[in-house]
């Protein structure tokens, strides 16, 4: 009760309403210059292709692959990088946190007990509590602009785990779809190796009964020799596909996961929307705009470190022999201060950070711009590619049915001794060569959906769907 009365508690009181007038919401410049840093951009996509719609969310649901989310949903769990990402979150705002703290008092309360005597017996104990606290007036808003800075830094942290963890979802589902493909080329690739050694045990009996020339044996063998090293080459892609994955999803690489033979669906291409829509809703720019804003708080906090600060104390304290006395208005005593600290000479230290923090701003400025241009960038290429890929799968579709009714004809006639078995042997390389062309058309279609989805700043989750 008697602390209320003191110096002191008014300054308390006046330090804490001095602290809230001072926050502020953060740099409102960062979105403007932002702006300023990127070209013009046109309305629509130039691109041919693009589908009229707003951007959708929710796109792994869309590959209608049960396999494909369960594992979407482990990678998310226990990925380390995501862990990572997720901490360095929780540090960011720790660290706005503790910048803040310096816009309100500092209170500290200290306590101690003691005692004396002499060889005579006389002894006495003394008890002693204390209170001392200290501010610094923000008055040109240095101590603010720190905390701005790590609020930003914590903001784009937070963005860069969001496009982190969409980035994952769409590695995971690229891994899953090159694991599938891996498989299916192996797969053929066994295919191959069966028809050739079915090839050449005939070529050897033909060439035991005269009918096949050793020219014919060599070739039987060298076809099925470089089957064999074929095959390898795709087990071995399929292990190291499933590795990759694997290690996606925390697991240990072991390349033991089962993804099956069969690719999903393509599906449909997504609603492309506007390019400017995207400089708001991609968390990679979203990041770099908060960064932005960081750098502009930055600037504001090193011009500010070039102008006087004042500072305030204040302390309170009793002693007594008798704890009941203790706080007894007669043991009580206060002080109090301000005190003003003038830069003069630095060796030129603070006009050198605010030199550093401006061009901290520009390189983040730059960043912004090369950020959203390598976004439009990418967009613009997804959506080209989807043409271009459509294409190649027709073309790879003709080229393969057209390759297997010549094969037929081949086996016919060489089955009635008019032509021979190199010519069979070729026309044999090109079906199987057509089927493993199409097999990567179609998982590269659904590399460009993730990228297109990507691109446009589409999270892989639909956020109303449990």
């Amino acid at each position: 009760m008697y602390a209320l009365k003191t110096p002191l508690a008014a300054f308390l009181l006046a330090a804490g309403l001095g602290a809230c007038a001072t926050m502020i919401d953060t740099n409102p410049e960062a979105r403007g210059i932002a702006s300023q840093s990127v070209p013009d951009t046109p309305i629509d996509w130039q691109a041919v292709g693009a589908k009229v719609g707003d951007v959708q969310v929710g796109w792994a649901a869309r590959f209608n692959d049960p396999v494909l989310m369960r594992l979407i949903d482990e990678a998310q769990s226990n990925n380390r990088n995501i862990q990572a990402a997720a901490a360095n979150v929780d540090r960011s705002w720790a660290l706005a946190k503790q910048a803040g703290a310096a816009l309100t008092p500092s209170l500290g309360l200290s306590a101690g007990a003691g005692g004396s005597g002499n060889g005579d017996g006389f002894s006495q104990g003394d008890i002693n509590v204390g209170a001392q606290a200290s501010w610094e007036l923000d008055v040109w808003g240095r101590i603010r602009s720190g905390q701005q800075a790590t609020v930003s830094s914590a903001e784009a942290a937070e963005a860069d785990y969001r496009y982190a963890r969409q980035s994952l979802a769409a590695g995971v589902a690229r891994a899953y779809f090159i694991s599938i493909e891996a498989a299916a080329q192996q797969q053929i690739s066994e295919e191959v190796l069966a028809t050739l050694t079915e090839v050449n045990r005939v070529v050897q009996v033909q060439y035991d009964n005269g009918v096949a020339s050793q020219q014919d044996v060599s070739l039987a063998r060298a076809d099925l020799a470089s089957s064999a090293d074929s095959l390898e080459a795709t087990r071995g892609s399929k292990r190291d596909a499933l590795r990759a994955l694997e290690l996606l999803l925390g697991r240990y690489p072991g390349a033991d996961i089962d993804v099956g033979l069969s690719l999903p669906a393509n599906p449909s291409q997504p609603p492309a929307g506007l390019p400017a829509e995207i400089l708001e809703r991609r968390p990679d720019i979203v990041a770099a705009e908060r960064r932005i804003a960081g750098s502009i708080a930055g600037v504001n906090q090193a011009k500010a470190a070039r102008l006087p600060s004042i500072s305030l104390t204040g302390s309170v304290g009793g002693a007594s022999d008798d704890l009941s006395s203790l706080l007894n208005p007669m043991n009580l005593a206060w002080q109090a201060a301000s005190s003003l600290l003038v830069p003069v000479i630095d060796g030129g230290a603070r006009d050198a950070a605010v030199d550093i923090a401006t061009a901290d701003q520009e390189a983040a400025v730059a960043a912004y711009a090369d950020a959203a241009l390598t976004a439009f960038g990418e967009v613009e290429t997804a959506l080209d590619q989807s043409q271009v890929l459509a294409r190649r799968k027709a073309a790879l579709e003709v080229a393969e049915r057209e390759a297997e009714n010549a094969l037929r004809i081949a086996n016919l006639r060489y089955s009635e001794g008019e032509t021979d078995l190199t010519s069979v042997l070729a026309i044999q390389q090109r079906v199987e060569g057509s089927k493993s062309s199409l097999l990567s058309i179609q998982r590269l279609q659904l590399d460009q959906v993730l990228d297109l989805n990507m691109a446009l700043g589409g999270d892989w989750q639909d956020p109303d769907q449990p």
